[in-house]
């Protein structure tokens, strides 16, 4: 295991060299044209479509883009817009005026000033200012007879639009709650959008009545398959995790608490360049935290006997990853705890082999199933409950292929794996998992993969995961310290 100390160096000094950048360069215009053309595809001749950027951030916290903007123009600017015309197929951004008091406190963003820059960086037909959006602005542009047609169809997305640390259940959730709370009841930015467009469009007596479509499945369908740029973002972002989760784990002993293990695996996040992290860190240990699926308060001191569970990763420029390990506080699994997590592991692996594009994730789950058969066979259990319950787990695929990933952690996109054949693109979580009701247990692994052009990439097949390595990298030294208090706690 000390063969992986020294990928940690590399990955260090690369955030030393890299130089601040005030504007995205992972994506040229060229990656931005595509993704139009392929939504001017969809949309047809007889359609516009408008999205709309993220407000400005409240207060101090981390300004960052929702995730349908960025994706299609790169632009950090809070208050954008983004016009796709159908019509000509041409693209327009509007951007708010320069804000020289606000770049003297958060540094330089594009505006409306910036004309050239944006069409350099995004490669846009047009820049405008988001003062030229008002008044009769979208009455006038849907009633430009461009077609011959009338008034063409508006799309915008209906659905949430992410932003750190959150994907759409989620939103759909909290907006949900807020619905139905009495003294709240506020309508989500995106609906409110809608609305403004249905009133400030044109009217019936203008034309045939306008048509408010939503543009969220179009968007989903494009960011269901990655680029390759995109691939190498959460390839990075999965390495990244990979090394954070393992200094956790060699931060782990006894009476260490577990935010401990979460600030260590943060550390490697920033100094290697992810400037958040890419939802909430699940740092569990023991039995009750560990069942708990999206524990988040991480104030448990560890004990010996304990079995850890770290679900971690960052943000990186956009994009995330979502990995899963498990370890004994005390260095050694028990017998116990390798009965159960052997089966998982070992089901990990099969699905994983079998990856590749033009099979279904059903054919997949049948295959593995198989293969499963015969290892059930040359390992006999001790315990009838954990074969049952491991038994279970195949025969339901209990959490096999978990959801997209992407710039979101639980990223959009139809999840028609068990319906259509996988394709290249296609990123997702692989998350086997077992449960023993009667001893309210609940472990997992999981990994990120990407569906390649001939199988499949594991982007963390460098991080332990079998028990004996991880074993061994708990016995290591982790950067997690215990400071002395300078003065003593009040009585």
């Amino acid at each position: 295991m000390k063969t992986y100390q020294w990928v940690l160096i590399p990955l260090l000094l690369l955030a030393s060299f890299a130089e601040a950048q005030h504007y995205q360069s992972d994506f040229p215009p060229e990656d931005f044209r595509e993704r139009w053309n392929k939504l001017f595809d969809q949309l047809g001749s007889e359609a516009v479509a408008l999205v709309q950027g993220a407000p400005s951030a409240r207060g101090f916290e981390y300004p960052r883009q929702n995730n349908s903007f960025y994706y299609l123009t790169g632009i950090e600017t809070p208050h954008s817009y983004l016009w796709l015309d159908g019509r000509t197929r041409e693209v327009t951004v509007f951007l708010p005026p320069r804000n020289e008091r606000l770049e003297k406190g958060e540094g330089k963003l594009l505006s409306a000033a910036t004309v050239d820059l944006v069409k350099q960086l995004v490669g846009v037909d047009h820049v405008k200012s988001t003062d030229d959006m008002q008044g009769n602005w979208l009455r006038e542009t849907l009633s430009e007879n461009k077609s011959g047609k009338g008034i063409p169809d508006l799309y915008t997305p209906f659905r949430p639009e992410e932003g750190y640390a959150q994907s759409r259940y989620e939103l759909d959730l909290a907006n949900t709650n807020i619905a139905n709370d009495h003294w709240d009841g506020r309508v989500p930015r995106g609906i409110r959008l809608i609305g403004l467009l249905k009133t400030r469009g044109p009217k019936p007596w203008d034309a045939a009545e306008l048509q408010v479509l939503d543009l969220s499945p179009m968007l989903d369908n494009l960011r269901m398959i990655k680029s390759k740029r995109e691939i190498a973002l959460i390839r990075r972002a999965s390495e990244i995790a990979g090394f954070g989760i393992m200094e956790a784990a060699r931060s782990t002993r006894p009476g260490v608490y577990e935010y401990e293990l979460d600030a260590a695996a943060r550390y490697v996040f920033l100094v290697n360049g992810a400037r958040l992290d890419g939802y909430r860190s699940i740092t569990a240990s023991g039995i009750d935290n560990i069942n708990t699926g999206h524990y988040f308060r991480n104030t448990r001191m560890l004990e010996s006997g304990d079995l850890v569970l770290m679900d971690y990763a960052p943000d990186y420029r956009y994009y995330v990853s979502d990995i899963g390990r498990m370890w004994p506080v005390n260095g050694s699994f028990t017998a116990e705890q390798r009965e159960l997590l052997e089966p998982v592991l070992r089901y990990r692996d099969f699905l994983i082999e079998r990856i590749r594009p033009g099979v279904t994730t059903d054919q997949i789950l049948e295959e593995a199933a198989v293969a499963m058969e015969d290892w059930f066979a040359a390992h006999p259990f001790r315990n009838k409950r954990y074969e049952e319950a491991a038994r279970d787990m195949v025969a339901k695929g209990s959490g096999a292929f978990s959801h997209p990933v992407g710039m979101a952690v639980h990223d959009d996109g139809d999840y028609n794996y068990r319906r259509a054949p996988l394709a290249p693109g296609m990123v997702f979580s692989v998350d086997p998992t077992i449960r023993v009701a009667e001893e309210n247990l609940y472990l997992r692994y999981e990994d990120t993969v990407a569906v390649t052009e001939d199988g499949v990439e594991n982007f963390t097949d460098f991080l332990a995961s079998e028990l004996d390595d991880l074993e061994a990298l708990t016995r290591e030294d982790g950067v997690v310290q215990k400071v002395p208090a300078i003065t003593d706690p009040p009585e």
